[in-house]
């Protein structure tokens, strides 16, 4: 039963019990009932599978790699999203030994790897008016896609480019034509790499940055390589200020090899990453989302990306969202 039509027979069985003790009895019981305020079953969506970013988790500060494995694991999730960085267990300074380590620590503990995503595409942008900085990102991709094979996961996040940059008050603005022809021109040179590597150059959808901001502009930038290896990681969240994911998605496809199930509120006018929310806590409609995924028949990863650890019993976060992904896929 819907909240508005449990709402609905409250009130009606609400006045009917003025008019006799029994009636008033009846009403109290049903109206309280947990049948009147918990919805009918769910579908499932058996295919699809749970994953967490680690920018939910409080690493490196409170927690160690291992500790954020096993407790993605202990919550409940299939898989865990890792992040490269300058630093850290995944950097530009790391060997396929130590990526071969952390993927047998994530077997021992019996959850898969679900992709590789970066911030580092901001800092060094494939469409930069720098030439060191394009340079510079050029080579942490290659790096990626290396560490993604190493460690046996097929997907790599790429931010192909960058019109703008509004929280880089460093950053040269680049015009659009010229954002597309350096962002095809970057992923070009990585492509040979990724295919001979297995691993997918998976496309992001952003709303901030000014480049591929349609479900067409995207379509044609991944078409235009005539590869399977280049698709699309598709974030929900990333384009909730002005448009909504359900819409996208049928547009894209099975071009869709990789998603970021990210929460969004359009309430606030903070227009940041403060936006981003907790799973569940926000204006995006799940329903048709999760509809229009399975309709587009993807079964792969569903990961939740936030940025802000709770400071306190941090785990509460990885739990709640574990729990939230299975009442969204029917699994509760």
């Amino acid at each position: 039963m819907s909240n508005s039509l449990a709402n609905v027979n409250r009130r009606r069985l609400l006045s009917y019990a003025a008019f006799s003790p029994m009636a008033m009895a009846t009403a109290s019981t049903l109206a309280n009932s947990p049948q009147a305020a918990i919805p009918s079953a769910r579908r499932p969506y058996a295919t699809m599978k749970k994953s967490i970013n680690l920018w939910a988790f409080p690493y490196p500060d409170k927690f160690d790699l291992r500790t954020c494995l096993q407790l993605a694991k202990d919550a409940g999730f299939d898989g865990i999203e890792l992040n490269f960085d300058l630093e850290n267990d995944l950097s530009p300074e790391k060997t396929t030994a130590d990526y071969v380590a952390i993927r047998q620590m994530a077997n021992d503990i019996g959850i898969a790897i679900s992709g590789i995503c970066s911030f580092l595409f901001w800092p060094y942008p494939l469409t930069s008016n720098d030439p060191e900085e394009r340079n510079r990102g050029l080579e942490l991709a290659t790096k990626m896609t290396q560490a993604a094979h190493d460690l046996e996961t097929e997907n790599l996040l790429v931010v192909p480019g960058a019109v703008h940059m509004p929280w880089r008050e460093d950053h040269d603005p680049t015009p659009n034509d010229v954002c597309d022809r350096r962002a095809r021109d970057a992923v070009a040179q990585l492509l040979p790499n990724a295919e001979k590597l297995g691993v997918y150059l998976n496309m992001e959808n952003i709303f901030f940055n000014g480049f591929l901001l349609s479900p067409f502009e995207m379509v044609s930038f991944v078409d235009s390589f005539g590869s399977d290896h280049v698709r699309v990681h598709f974030d929900t969240g990333n384009i909730m200020e002005y448009q909504f994911p359900e819409h996208w998605i049928p547009i894209l496809g099975n071009r869709i090899k990789n998603v970021h199930l990210k929460e969004f509120t359009k309430r606030g006018t903070d227009h940041s990453l403060q936006a981003f929310r907790p799973l569940l806590d926000g204006t995006t409609n799940w329903p048709a989302v999760l509809e229009a995924f399975d309709r587009v028949g993807y079964e792969g990863y569903l990961t939740f990306e936030y940025f802000h650890p709770y400071q306190h019993f941090p785990e509460a976060l990885v739990y709640q969202t574990s729990d939230s992904l299975d009442r969204m896929l029917g699994r509760k």
